[in-house]
């Protein structure tokens, strides 16, 4: 990513940032984990119960096992790619992975994380924007969804811990209402604009299989090309299997995927 300029860090100043490199608060801004420097309040809102869509599938107690340590995901791992499931059961198993999503997140220097980075395919992500354990508020977003999103499109410099160092512009909408479940199974809603409303719509891809070069232009693409091309070797070389994406017989940009096209 490029440079963080005066001019975001001045006006970003007071928004809370989930999921961003703590070493890049001067200069870069990664979303998948934010920085402790910006913040402001979170507020929560009720929300009524949501009816479960024809097409969801819903998370089994098997789906929730994973190896600890936990570890980041790296593209191009079909992992990234895979439909997540709805969790319904908010049981021991959902307070235990949520506090290893939580350590892993603390141990790589972010502030937040999706579950399919750590190889977990469910609709879960957790944020801290203090960024250090017992310190902040600890987040949870269980199941969430994006109710509102604003016409207003801005574009950023996006990174991604599964990217680690590339970076490149983004169009996403200026601000959203999204609802969500907390580790109790409690339903809230939040209103997210400028980086906040960013940082929700790069880990909400997450959940829906779409990464963030997904929603670049070609032109912008052709920008990182190389870099992609060296994770997708790397995985080639680490597991011995074919890269299950190639990025040099994607097809040329097609109409942008899901809500806030650009």
């Amino acid at each position: 990513m490029a440079a963080l300029t005066s001019k975001h860090s001045t006006a970003l100043t007071h928004a809370i940032l989930p999921f961003l490199h703590r070493h890049a608060l001067i200069s870069a801004i990664s979303v998948s984990s934010f920085s402790r420097r910006h913040k402001s309040p979170v507020q929560p809102i009720h929300a009524q119960a949501r009816r479960m869509r024809k097409d969801e599938l819903v998370a089994s107690p098997s789906d929730l096992l994973f190896k600890e340590p936990l570890e980041i995901v790296k593209y191009p791992d079909p992992i990234l790619r895979v439909k997540n499931k709805r969790v319904n059961s908010f049981d021991e198993s959902l307070k235990r992975l949520v506090h290893e999503m939580f350590d892993v997140m603390y141990r790589t220097d972010g502030i937040g994380l999706s579950a399919p980075q750590v190889g977990v395919n469910i609709q879960l992500m957790v944020f801290n924007p203090v960024g250090e354990r017992g310190q902040g508020e600890e987040i949870v977003l269980v199941n969430p969804r994006i109710n509102r999103f604003s016409r207003k499109i801005v574009t950023f410099n996006e990174g991604c811990l599964s990217f680690p160092g590339i970076y490149a512009d983004v169009k996403r909408p200026d601000s959203l209402k999204v609802s969500a479940q907390d580790i109790t199974g409690a339903r809230f809603e939040m209103n997210l604009t400028e980086l906040p409303a960013r940082v929700f719509q790069h880990e909400y891809d997450h959940l829906q299989g779409i990464l963030f070069f997904d929603r670049m232009s070609d032109e912008v693409l052709d920008t990182i090309r190389a870099e992609l091309l060296a994770l997708e070797k790397e995985y080639e070389e680490k597991s011995g299997l074919t890269s299950p994406e190639k990025i040099e017989t994607r097809e040329r940009r097609k109409k942008a995927v899901g809500f806030g096209k650009s």
